[in-house]
């Protein structure tokens, strides 16, 4: 399988990084002058300081380049991925595209899968999403993740092409839960992160944490996912990684909110986009979701946090 990473960034470098250990791999970066360090230094130092790329990664800023490659893995920013689809449609056409990105677009309230799909149908989309820090990727520790496509076949032949010493990858047919998991997962961290920072306690981190789950749930299956997709590595899996550690850039996000805190507006953080496009979607179907909505409010400074916990838990006292 001949493979390239689209966008070099933490996750897409680590990735890049782990494949090599089946083969060449081209890494594209948007920027010349990225692409020469990182030739030069043989490391991402803006990215991913600390790791050596491998001989066997090569890397470009010429996007034909990199799309002489048949399978080509979209590690960019959701809120960025259209842009990248509609800009590069001619090198892109007809392949096979993986999505690594998480949450939901903004602009449309599509996931990734969906996005590739109208963008470019004829290309053949899958996703890649699941729990995973790029440190741990490119250090080789172990990573289980969740490769999601509709067409079985190629999904087999994603797993074993993308499956590494240090990479084991299962298989799901359900691209709207996988979407979903991996989106709404966020949008809980920055929740847990804003109780964490305000010194709530973890007894309220797990009380979130296990209502958040709920709610993710239950958008998955009103837009059609299957509940144990939402159940693995795509959703609960993801879930617990992003609302435990401070390598998550969502959960970093609460955590300053919480304290009160500026956060860095260079850092992309999906789950803020997501949670804004989760309200609208949700507000449409008559969904209760009542965590997002007081991310939301957390956002856009519509109130503070103890606002926010007054209104969870004077919720009306229900069944689990």
């Amino acid at each position: 399988m001949s493979l390239s990473v689209i966008g070099a960034g933490a996750f897409g470098t680590a990735l890049a990084i782990s494949l090599t250990g089946k083969g060449p791999v081209c890494l594209w970066a948007r920027s010349r002058d990225h692409a020469r360090a990182m030739q030069t230094t043989r490391e991402n130092a803006a990215r991913l300081p600390g790791h050596n790329l491998p001989e066997a990664l090569t890397v470009t800023d010429d996007i034909r380049v990199a799309a002489e490659n048949q399978t080509l893995l979209l590690a960019v920013p959701m809120q960025k991925l259209r842009d990248l689809l509609v800009t590069q449609s001619d090198a892109l056409a007809g392949k096979t595209l993986v999505a690594c990105c998480k949450g939901i677009e903004l602009s449309s309230g599509l996931g990734p899968v969906a996005v590739i799909a109208e963008c470019l149908p004829n290309a053949r989309p899958a996703l890649l999403t699941g729990p995973s820090f790029a440190d741990d990727i490119a250090a080789g520790l172990p990573t289980a993740l969740t490769l999601a496509c509709a067409d079985d076949r190629l999904a087999k032949a994603l797993q074993q092409g993308l499956s590494t010493a240090n990479l084991r990858l299962y298989r799901s047919s359900d691209t709207i839960g996988a979407e979903l998991g991996g989106a709404l997962k966020n949008v809980i961290a920055i929740a847990c992160g804003a109780v964490i920072g305000a010194g709530l306690g973890d007894s309220a981190r797990a009380a979130l944490m296990t209502r958040g789950y709920a709610e993710m749930q239950r958008m998955a299956l009103a837009m059609g996912a299957r509940a144990e997709t939402l159940a693995g590595l795509s959703g609960f899996g993801d879930l617990a990684l992003t609302c435990t550690s401070e390598g998550s850039r969502n959960f970093r996000l609460g955590l300053a909110i919480g304290r009160g805190e500026t956060f860095d507006s260079d850092v992309t953080v999906e789950g803020a986009a997501t949670a804004r496009a989760v309200a609208a979607k949700t507000g449409d179907m008559r969904l209760d979701m009542p965590i997002t909505t007081c991310v939301v409010g957390l956002l856009d400074g519509k109130f503070t946090l103890d606002a926010a916990m007054t209104a969870l838990l004077t919720r009306p006292l229900k069944e689990e």
